[in-house]
Order: C-alpha cells, then structure tokens, then sequence
C-alpha cells in the first residue's frame, strides 16, 4: 500500500508540473527592480515590462527595491519562490561586480540565478560640472593628474556602475581622485549640476538629457562611434582614452530553480519585445542600443556574467571590501 501511495503521489506531481509550464502566467508578475525609482535601469525595466506583459497576457508590475549596492532586492529574488512570478531586473553591479566589493555577499551570481537575457548593453557618458570650466577629457584627465584626489567624482553608491565606471577609469589610467558614493543616483547629478562634484560617469539616458539641457557637459561617450542623440559628444577614443570602452549590461533572470518550461517562456516573451518596433523606439530616444538576437539568450548572458565576475575581481582587487 505504502508503495502504491508514493507512486500516485509521483505520479500527481508529474502530471501538475507540465499543466503549470502550461498555464503560466496565470496571474500578475513583478519585475523587481534592485535600485531607487528614475534611473536608467528602472527605466528601461518599465518600458520592457509594458511591452512584455502583452506578450505574456498578464500585468507585469515594476517594483524598486534598493539598497546595498543592488544586493538587497538581487537577494530577495534569489530567496524568494523559484515560480516565475518574480523577474530581477538586474545590472552588471549586483549581478557581477559586486561579488568583489562586499564580505557579507551571500550569494554567487554564476549559480544562484537562471540566466533568461540580456536586455541592453548602455553606453556611458563622463560628464563635468558647468562650474568646473572643463570643456574637454584631455583637460579633466590633466585636471586629475595634476590635483589628484582634489578632484571628485560623484556616484549613485558603492558597487553602483556610475561607482565602477571611475573606479575602471582610474585603474586604467594610473591616476587617483576622490569617489564620492552617494545614495542614489539622483543625490549625486543634482551635486554635479551644483558644482559640489567635478564630474559623474553614468549611462546616456541619465545624462544626455543634461547636456542636451545645457546642466552639465557631456565630456565623451563609450562605444565604436558618436551617438545620433549627441553628435558633438566624441567618443572616449576620439577624446584621446580608447582603453575606457565601459558600457552598463542590463539583464533578466530568475530564481534558479524556475522550471526550464517557465525559463523558456520568458526567453521567448523577452525575444519578441526586442523585436518589436515600441521597445526599439523607446530605447533609441534614451540612446540604447537593442542587443542583436545572436546575444539576447540565456547561454549567453550566463558566459557574460561569468567572464564578468572575473573581470571585475582583477579591476577591483585594490578597493576594499565592505
């Protein structure tokens, strides 16, 4: 008796599993959003989600969770039911770098999530305060050889990719200033729009609009060519620093033990709003690139982050854990 009654118990979870692959989603999903509502990322998360949730046939709903350098709400994802129905919405900070910024990380980004795709791959913008009279990168590049860490950068927080944009540049240049992590991203333009910092390096759709707006000066851009959105901004290897080509990947993944089926249907629904013509545009105004198909997959995205991680150990191994 005993027997029979953990084979029909067998039997009644694989009949389930496969129904439930099926019928997801049957109710709403978060994409959860590791960092403070305006940024880049949040940005980009709610127009994917917009256009996501047709596709899926649920509402997808946005939810900020910040704190730690992104860990906070890249934890509660890990942590949290491995059904599909919570999306991190993630960076290359928590889902990579900060593996070798923090002591207490509790997690391992290579084995804790399942990859579903990379989503955009941002280019960055250095940008100076009006007040600093610096109009060129030669010139802020001079000003920092020449003040050392007189000189600031203001950043969103520690491990935040505008807090590992001039830590990079600074390893790759030799050269030293002060990095001064705010709490959030906001809090450290609004610094730099004052005059309080010298410079921020941040992704376009955060300060372009600056520059276009006459707040701040666009210094020089990362990526092979100038953007259409900011054709007087060279590039950093027009400006004379081609060693810095630092873009910021954003990415979706989930819980690692969702079900291949459910993993799938999110690669295909994340597919299909890349492709579409509302994603495109919507990205294009904040000068973001869609990544091509060839690179949108979970195999993918799971090589980056790996290669990524170790990146980031050999960038970072002079910064001093938190």
């Amino acid at each position: 008796m005993k027997t029979l009654l953990l084979g029909l118990a067998a039997a009644a979870v694989l009949a389930v599993a496969p129904s439930t692959a099926q019928t997801y989603p049957s109710r709403p999903i978060t994409m959860l959003v590791p960092f403070a509502a305006g940024g880049t990322t949040d940005v980009l998360a709610r127009i994917l989600a917009e256009d996501m949730g047709k596709t899926l046939g649920q509402n997808i709903i946005v939810e900020n969770v910040g704190g730690a350098g992104g860990r906070s709400g890249t934890e509660r994802v890990i942590r949290g039911e491995p059904d599909g129905y919570t999306i991190l919405f993630g960076n290359m900070g928590p889902m990579a770098a900060s593996k070798a910024l923090f002591k207490d990380q509790r997690y391992d980004p290579r084995t804790d999530l399942a990859p579903i795709g990379l989503v955009a791959d941002v280019p960055m913008v250095i940008a100076a305060s009006r007040k600093s009279g610096v109009t060129d990168l030669k010139a802020f590049m001079a000003k920092i050889k020449t003040e050392g860490d007189k000189v600031t950068f203001g950043t969103a927080g520690f491990g935040a990719t505008s807090d590992l944009a001039p830590r990079l540049l600074l390893h790759l240049t030799g050269l030293k200033s002060t990095v001064v992590p705010y709490k959030g991203a906001g809090p450290a333009i609004q610094d730099l729009i004052g005059g309080f910092v010298d410079g921020v390096i941040d992704q376009t759709a955060t300060l372009l609009p600056l520059h276009s707006g006459g707040s701040v000066t666009a210094l020089a851009v990362t990526g092979d060519s100038r953007l259409p959105q900011a054709p007087d901004v060279p590039t950093f290897a027009e400006a004379g620093f081609p060693e810095f080509g630092m873009k910021v990947w954003n990415a979706l993944a989930v819980h690692k033990d969702t079900s291949p089926a459910v993993v799938a249907r999110l690669v295909a629904a994340l597919d299909t709003s890349l492709s579409s013509e509302f994603v495109g545009k919507r990205f294009e105004s904040l000068a973001v690139p869609v990544p091509p198909a060839a690179i949108r997959g979970p195999g993918h995205l799971g090589t980056l982050v790996a290669a990524e991680v170790s990146r980031w150990e050999a960038v970072l191994k002079d910064v001093p854990k938190q």
